[in-house]
């Protein structure tokens, strides 16, 4: 969201976090289609023009579903970044959930677009409750990403993709672990400018001069959802509200 809001400021937004149920990357591939369907159904309700799958998880195992249930625009995490994905040493790492890794959808799809590339997938579990509750600075984050990205480092992987929505919030402390040699690949700006782009060539783009509206859900606790979506969002969010999906 932060992406779309720079990309295309005048756009209104409607937010939904389903706190309630997350993380989905350690849930089952059902779990994860009904939790995203429902979640999905709910936002269309809404009368959107575009639904985004902002969750990399959902994205890789419920898209399909999605695309069949709803007539209006999807736009997953997958497809947008795969152009990025570009190695010099022809070394690739994503870090994602267990959900996403399992899924295959990105050693596949790197497969069929560099049949030569070495592509290494890493389950990162502990990264989503870390940044949910803090720490994105920590020892004990420190130690968690040593002991998840040490192979990266010694497998001299020059390109890492940041397959899950709460990885990018420890960017700073992977990239200071990984060093400078090494380029992280935070996708929410890939997502964001293919939403650009289908808006424009399907005549949907908002040409309002002020900023849009942004309206925020969660099937969750609202005062935490507003202290947690602050630390994502840049800025803070005045009003959420609960819903039950």
């Amino acid at each position: 969201m932060r992406a779309v809001k720079k990309l295309l400021p005048n756009e209104n937004i409607i937010y939904l976090g389903d706190a309630a149920r997350l993380p989905y990357g350690n849930k089952s591939a059902d779990t994860v289609i009904r939790y995203t369907l429902e979640s999905s159904q709910f936002l269309t309700s809404q009368n959107i023009k575009i639904l985004i799958i902002a969750c990399h998880t959902a994205s890789s195992v419920a898209l399909p579903a999605l695309t069949t249930l709803h007539s209006l625009p999807v736009v997953g995490m997958v497809d947008p970044c795969l152009p990025a994905l570009n190695s010099k040493n022809g070394k690739i790492a994503i870090l994602g959930t267990h959900a996403t890794v399992s899924s295959q959808i990105y050693q596949n799809a790197l497969k069929r677009l560099s049949p030569n590339t070495s592509v290494s997938a890493i389950a990162c579990p502990l990264f989503v409750p870390l940044v949910e509750e803090g720490f994105i600075d920590s020892p004990i984050t420190q130690e968690s990403i040593r002991h998840y990205l040490l192979p990266v480092k010694e497998r001299e992987i020059d390109t890492v993709l940041l397959a899950c929505t709460h990885y990018p919030l420890l960017q700073n402390v992977i990239q200071d672990f990984l060093g400078a040699g090494c380029r992280l690949i935070d996708p929410a700006l890939n997502c964001a400018e293919s939403v650009k782009t289908i808006l424009h060539s399907s005549g949907l783009i908002n040409n309002q001069t002020e900023e849009g509206r942004s309206v925020f859900y969660t099937t969750d606790d609202p005062e935490k959802f507003q202290r947690l979506g602050a630390t994502f969002l840049g800025k803070c969010i005045p009003f959420v509200e609960q819903v039950k999906l």
